[in-house]
């Protein structure tokens, strides 16, 4: 699909936020609203939940009994909720930093413009006054 130079002007009716998710069409940058990061932050939290209930209830499990083979059965649970634990802080953190990250880069973004249009208002402003002063 090919763009003409007709689609990426602006008009003037269109919001800041109609032209920011066109932006970013064009750039071609995934949508953050289409839940895949919810879900996998979700999964994360769970996953470090599952960890620390595996650690509590491994120790309950080593030190409730004098049987040596279930004592080794609840350290290897330990091990496990440790990893389970360290998995799901992994995916928490990644998923949580993208959202951080994605909004950061959005309000950057927006400040730049901002500032851009500030700067070719004082050079239009500075142009007329040149041209105002030249013509007398």
């Amino acid at each position: 699909m090919t763009t003409t130079s007709t689609e990426k002007t602006t008009s003037s009716d269109e919001t800041r936020a109609d032209k920011f998710v066109r932006e970013l069409s064009e750039l071609k940058i995934a949508d953050p609203a289409a839940g895949q990061a919810n879900l996998w932050l979700r999964i994360g939290g769970l996953l470090m939940l599952a960890g620390l209930v595996m650690g509590i209830s491994a120790y309950f499990i080593a030190h409730n009994t004098e049987s040596p083979l279930t004592q080794r059965d609840g350290i290897a649970l330990g091990l496990g909720g440790i990893a389970v634990a360290v998995v799901g802080s992994a995916l928490f953190l990644r998923y949580s930093l993208t959202g951080f990250l994605r909004f950061w880069m959005a309000r950057q973004s927006f400040d730049l413009n901002v500032f851009a249009d500030r700067m070719l208002e004082r050079e239009s402003l500075d142009d007329l006054a040149k041209s105002d002063s030249a013509s007398r």
